[in-house]
């Protein structure tokens, strides 16, 4: 994947990147592309959740495991994996609307990619 088609951030001070802070640029596109090859969603749609209030919570997680002595790489593929094992819970559901029991990282890329479009 050409590193020109990797959408940039648009919430660089929030969100995933605001969260990493300096070693947001060497994630970005790691996470991302990532991601998109777990979920099977469009690098666009990524590209929104990681910049939400939920991208910096994924944050969070890679932050965690590098605090575990990960480097960057394989702390963003096992922040990827745990969120892939958690599951979409019933009060999830009714807050944002996604089916239970999809895995939680998927559900939430494509809430944040359908509350996008309504927005606009």
């Amino acid at each position: 994947m050409k590193a020109n088609s990797i959408p940039a951030s648009k919430n660089e001070s929030w969100g995933f990147a605001g969260t990493l802070g300096e070693q947001a640029e060497a994630a970005w596109p790691i996470a991302i592309t990532t991601i998109a090859a777990a979920t099977g969603q469009p690098l666009e749609s990524v590209r929104v959740f990681l910049d939400s209030r939920h991208g910096r919570h994924f944050a969070d997680d890679v932050l965690n495991e590098r605090l575990q002595g990960k480097y960057l790489e394989p702390a963003i593929h096992a922040a990827v994996a745990q969120w892939m094992v958690w599951t979409i819970g019933r009060q999830t559901s009714r807050e944002y609307g996604i089916p239970c029991g999809l895995p939680y990282l998927t559900g939430l890329v494509m809430h944040c990619e359908i509350a996008e479009e309504l927005a606009a």
